[in-house]
This record gives C-alpha cells, sequence and structure tokens, in this order.
C-alpha cells in the first residue's frame, strides 16, 4: 500500500535512513520541509517500510529521497513508489521525470533504467571552501543562449530554466557571466531552501580562465554574504585548486511520460 506520510511516520522513517551514505543522511533535515511541499509517500507492509518525495513543477517530476528499509529491499518497493509518482505526474499530464542516481549506485541505476530511465547528463558535484579575494572579473546579465542551461540547481532538484525563471534571477544578479577568454562560463546562483547559509551554483563552463574567473567571485561572494558551504554542480570535471573538493559525480536520468 502506498499513501500520503503523515507526520507521525517520521520517526519509523528515520530508523532506517541514518546510515545511507558513508557520512549519513539527510532526511531527517528535509523531513518537515518535504511533508509541507506534500507529495512525500510512504509505502507500507504493515508498517512504514519505504519513503520518496515527489517535486512537481510546469513540464517535469522530480523523484528524490527513496529509501528503502534493508529489510524489506529487493522486492520492488522503490519500483512500485516511482510508479506512484509517475502515474500522477501523468494525470497532471506532466511529460517527464527526472531523478538524481550517484554514478557508483548501481543497483539504483538497474532499477531506473529497468523503469525505462536513461542516463541525460552526468554532473559533478565540488565543494568549495568561501573565502575573501577580489582576483575576479565578471560581469551580471542575461545575455545568453539559453538552451546553454536548460536546467538550473535549486535545493539539490533540476529544475527548468524558462524565461521567467532567468529574468527573475537577472533583477536579482543571481546569473553571472565571464566571456573575457574564449568560450563563455555562466553560473546561477542560488540559496538552499533546506539548509542555511547553504550556495548551490549552476556552473556551465567555457574556458578555463572563464571558469576560474567564476569561481573566485563565488568564492569572494560565498565570505562577504557569510554563507557557510558553497557547492558547485557542473557537467565539466574542473580544475583542481586548493579551497575546491570534488566531492561525487551523478547521473541526471529523464523519462519520457508520454
Amino acid at each position: 500500500m502506498i499513501r500520503n506520510a503523515v507526520d507521525s511516520d517520521k520517526s519509523v522513517i528515520l530508523n532506517f535512513c541514518h546510515n545511507t551514505f558513508s557520512w549519513g543522511d539527510y532526511i531527517q533535515d528535509v523531513w518537515n520541509s518535504w511533508l509541507s511541499e506534500d507529495n512525500l509517500f510512504i509505502v507500507e507492509k504493515e508498517h512504514p517500510i519505504g519513503i520518496t518525495h515527489a517535486f512537481f513543477s510546469k513540464n517535469q517530476v522530480w523523484v528524490e529521497g527513496i529509501r528503502i528499509n534493508p529489510d524489506f529491499r529487493r522486492q520492488g518497493f522503490a519500483k512500485k513508489l516511482v510508479q506512484h509518482v509517475e502515474l500522477i505526474a501523468k494525470e497532471k499530464q506532466i511529460p517527464f521525470s527526472f531523478m538524481l542516481i550517484d554514478v557508483k549506485n548501481h543497483k539504483s541505476l538497474s532499477m531506473a533504467k529497468n523503469l525505462g530511465y536513461d542516463i541525460f547528463q552526468t554532473w559533478n558535484f565540488y565543494s568549495l571552501i568561501p573565502q575573501i579575494n577580489n582576483s575576479h572579473e565578471i560581469q551580471f546579465g542575461n545575455i545568453f543562449d539559453q538552451s546553454k542551461i536548460p536546467h538550473y540547481v535549486k535545493s539539490w532538484r533540476w529544475l527548468p530554466l524558462d524565461k521567467k525563471t532567468i529574468l527573475y534571477f537577472y533583477k536579482q544578479n543571481k546569473i553571472i557571466f565571464s566571456d573575457k577568454s574564449g568560450p563563455i562560463s555562466i553560473a546561477v546562483l542560488t540559496d538552499s531552501e533546506h539548509f542555511d547559509k547553504i550556495l548551490i551554483v549552476t556552473l556551465i563552463s567555457g574556458s578555463l580562465s572563464n571558469t576560474l574567473d567564476l569561481i573566485l567571485y563565488i568564492q569572494n561572494y560565498g565570505a562577504e554574504n557569510k554563507y557557510q558551504k558553497i557547492q558547485i554542480l557542473t557537467r565539466t570535471k574542473l580544475s583542481t585548486i586548493n579551497t575546491l573538493e570534488h566531492k561525487i559525480t551523478f547521473n541526471l536520468m529523464k523519462k519520457s511520460l508520454v
């Protein structure tokens, strides 16, 4: 049985969501937000044994936080949760479903592919230490080909970047670019909605020189605005600098629902 989550499910779910990754898990930090956003789904067998959350936007659904109690894995419950979300999306006439999976998570990748998902793109996650510096030369604006950034990352959801959103970011000075040397590098800056003082950056890398300009600006911006962490998501493998650390690589999975 699959149903909407209620607050009393929290303790049962968190009992099997604390050692998901080598560093732990984040479900305890986002539970309240996801519950208030709605579309937090529970699969139960006498008691809750799994969850996932769905975020619906204009033309896609984002599937996140799939967790199954280890005692009930390999029984198809994760698949049933994803299919439940897809059914709702189809009823809403939403054409695409997306999810993000670690490139080393072969079991989840296999499940996604069996459900008809394909690897759409591969993204790298870097952490950057906020630090004051003035060695950068960037511009603000929206003068770029929208096809270069069809999605931007907002609270670890890859969301469509349409003209309305671009205009909003432009007015907030959240779109930066550098084109002084070679192909343009562009970044979109957003605040995490689930964690305080975390800056999330969608980076489209052009030339190495332009990208370094953006990184140095972002680093300085993070320090000036007292961010605790800067998270950079990019399809490019970035050159290592002292304050930039590669954390993990993900596959962005996509499925057509029509």
